[in-house]
């Protein structure tokens, strides 16, 4: 582990723990945690960087998916289904994301996540439902198809191949095709998740760029923020999260708004 003040390990202790926060609620922690990393770690390689992301982060996102699953109607076998194929969409985005220039996707995804935006303030019904109010009947063949494909498949791509709001994109499908409130969804995303983490995780490790010890450190905290952020998404209910959604996105669009003003 390279030689980091005491001052940096505790503001990366908090990030982490924060990050691990707004990931159980909604995703997208990763819009924290990989800036805070960068900066912290100025002269740390951007491979090692991004390896010691995920090791922090697989963790926190494994604690957030086993508090939900105590509690929340999670459909185990579905969940696992769309991870597996978000696995193996991640790993093809990431053998292709070397010759494409994230530059060039950025306002793609800007205007992607500005539209999910007006779509959730538009419709502030969406995600809504309570468990067990009769809108949350099992999803046909058709949609669980897909959701493994589509939001598996679809979405591991993205991951492996550019990444930010991977969680965020996560949530917002699985409600909108499967029909899930938004806490449910949050919950089937964090295994979704920890299926993408894992395999990325791997790569990383494969290849030497995982700072073990740093991660070690910082991954308590994201693992006491990932399970604070599932119990507070299970007790404040779906407009809770719908709330928490909103301010990520707006937050995840200026933050590639800034960089490719500086790009």
């Amino acid at each position: 582990m390279p030689d980091i003040p005491l001052t940096t390990l505790i503001l990366l202790c908090l990030a982490a723990a924060a990050a691990g926060w707004i990931d159980a609620v909604v995703g997208g922690g990763g819009l924290l945690l990989l800036p805070a990393l960068l900066l912290g770690l100025p002269h740390v390689s951007a491979a090692h960087v991004l390896g010691t992301n995920k090791a922090v982060a697989i963790v926190g996102t494994s604690g957030a998916a086993v508090t939900f699953l105590r509690k929340a109607p999670v459909r185990v076998g579905l969940a696992v289904r769309v991870g597996l194929m978000a696995l193996a969409g991640s790993m093809a985005g990431a053998f292709f994301a070397a010759g494409i220039s994230s530059e060039a996707l950025r306002p793609v995804i800007m205007v992607v996540l500005l539209g999910v935006a007006a779509f959730v303030m538009l419709r502030p019904s969406f995600g809504t439902a309570a468990a067990g109010d009769g809108t949350d009947r099992p999803a046909g063949r058709a949609r669980v198809v897909t959701a493994i494909v589509l939001v598996g498949g679809g979405i591991g791509f993205y991951d492996g191949l550019f990444g930010p709001g991977t969680g965020t994109f996560l949530v917002l499908a699985l409600t909108a095709v499967l029909h899930l409130d938004l806490v449910t969804a949050s919950a089937t995303a964090k295994i979704v998740n920890v299926c993408t983490n894992a395999g990325a995780l791997a790569m990383f490790a494969y290849q030497g760029t995982v700072l073990w010890q740093l991660a070690a450190v910082m991954a308590v905290f994201n693992l006491a923020g990932g399970m604070i952020g599932a119990r507070m998404a299970l007790s404040r209910g779906s407009g809770f999260v719908r709330a928490v959604l909103l301010t990520v996105v707006f937050s995840l669009v200026a933050k590639l708004g800034f960089d490719q003003w500086n790009a």
